[in-house]
């Protein structure tokens, strides 16, 4: 896809869209966006102004089979183990302010796995040399930083850090927001989550639709791979994100039936040559490594039920090619060195009662506790062109438990899970106990 091709089909997808618009906005963008016609809030302090929030989850889990690496090339060796781990998946800061006029500012900051702790230590022991010791692994990350500016309802301009919300999970990743102790997994493995890009979007709401709209740079086919197709292709080595191809994001909702929201979304840009490594020999000529998918997704919350479901589909162009040219690189390049599906598809169902709706007391108290299953399915080498099928990315997955809310902000999960796959290999059961909050502060 050209740059002339993008900008005809981004300015195509966007006047199609704006005849639509989004949902009555979310407690998060009340706080952080205050739909205000465009105007300053009644008070001009300061204080008010901001808007301070965030989530976070604790986990535990045991998982009753091998974390060895060859678990899946040497299967008959690792039948009969197990082993456990405490984490802390995600842990954000929501930062927010309205400079009034339609203007505001929104932040995201996450710790994933407890952040990183590091240093640089001069060792005595070791003739005074300078060490680094990691104290304990993660990540740190901006996850959304923009500016918006609202023009009506209708209309919102954003420039900056933000999340591109295809499928459920991007668009929907607060611990709250799905039954599981982890993110559903079909998502979290074969796409970026949370998906988050430099870029532009225009969104906005009117009545019982929703849009939004977004220009991004491409994905790196360079990091592409099988077990998780285009997970790692939106990030980035260095500083800074190359953008030699552009894409573009569509979403749609839908709330037409009271307690009901459906969602379509999709995106479209090309992933080979985004990168600093040299492509110019001609062997190389005409390979656009074009990234498509098409997503619907939809969540029911009415009659003490929540029911949630995804289906994803996703295609890479000149799959062929890009693994042999992943495959050749260098040892030490950011690459995994893989080859990549031409296909990749997941999707999720997931159900759940409030049992506590049959007692008054615990009702007039704001408790909920529901009971939920759950059934995933997910192939990140789903179809191939003349790449190896890999049989242990073929997986379903069921799970049932419990979420029980003391409080609205916080949740309580447990849950028991078991991985179908193959016969070739061993299924991977799992139980997992897990402790969120999601709310504001001020």
């Amino acid at each position: 896809m050209n740059i002339r091709n993008l900008f005809a089909a981004t300015a195509i997808g966007i006047a199609a869209l704006t005849m639509n618009g989004n949902e009555p906005p979310s407690e998060k963008e009340q706080r952080q966006a205050p739909e205000n016609g465009g105007g300053a809030k009644t008070s001009t302090s300061v204080w008010n102004r901001l808007s301070v929030g965030g989530y976070g989850e604790a986990v535990f889990t045991r998982n009753f089979y091998s974390d060895n690496y060859l678990r899946y090339t040497e299967p008959q060796k690792y039948g009969n183990s197990s082993h456990g781990r405490f984490d802390i998946p995600h842990a954000v800061i929501y930062l927010g302010y309205d400079f009034g006029k339609g203007w505001s500012f929104a932040s995201e900051i996450e710790f994933e796995h407890g952040g990183v702790e590091a240093a640089v230590e001069i060792e005595t022991e070791e003739a005074g040399e300078y060490e680094t010791e990691v104290e304990r692994g993660g990540e740190v990350n901006l996850e959304q930083f923009y500016i918006q500016k609202e023009f009506m309802p209708q209309l919102k301009l954003r420039a900056g850090l933000q999340v591109v919300p295809i499928g459920a999970t991007n668009s929907r990743h607060e611990p709250d927001q799905f039954f599981g102790v982890y993110r559903p997994e079909g998502e979290n493995t074969i796409m970026p989550c949370t998906w988050r890009e430099v870029s532009i979007s225009l969104l906005g709401h009117a009545g019982k639709w929703g849009y939004q709209a977004m220009f991004m740079p491409g994905l790196d086919s360079e990091r592409f791979g099988n077990q998780g197709w285009i997970h790692d292709g939106s990030a980035s080595p260095f500083e800074f994100k190359i953008a030699n191809n552009y894409a573009f994001m569509g979403r749609i909702d839908n709330y037409s039936v009271p307690g009901l929201r459906l969602s379509i979304s999709g995106y479209v840009g090309n992933s080979f040559r985004n990168t600093l490594y040299p492509t110019s020999s001609t062997k190389n000529d005409g390979i656009h490594g074009t990234v498509t998918i098409g997503s619907f997704d939809f969540a029911y919350n009415a009659h003490n039920i929540i029911a949630r479901g995804y289906f994803n589909w996703g295609h890479l162009s000149d799959s062929r090619h890009i693994s042999r040219f992943n495959i050749a690189m260098p040892k030490n390049s950011t690459s995994k060195r893989q080859e990549v599906a031409s296909d990749a598809v997941c999707t999720g169902i997931e159900a759940g009662y409030n049992l506590f709706s049959l007692s008054p007391s615990l009702t007039a108290a704001s408790q909920r506790f529901y009971v939920f299953g759950r059934y995933d399915y997910y192939d990140s080498m789903a179809r191939t062109d003349g790449t190896t099928s890999l049989g242990w990315c073929h997986r379903h997955k069921v799970t049932a438990g419990v979420n029980w809310y003391p409080i609205r902000q916080i949740v309580i999960k447990g849950e028991y899970s078991y991985s179908i796959l193959k016969s070739a290999y061993n299924n991977e059961p799992s139980v997992s106990i897990g402790i969120a909050y999601t709310g504001w502060f001020k």
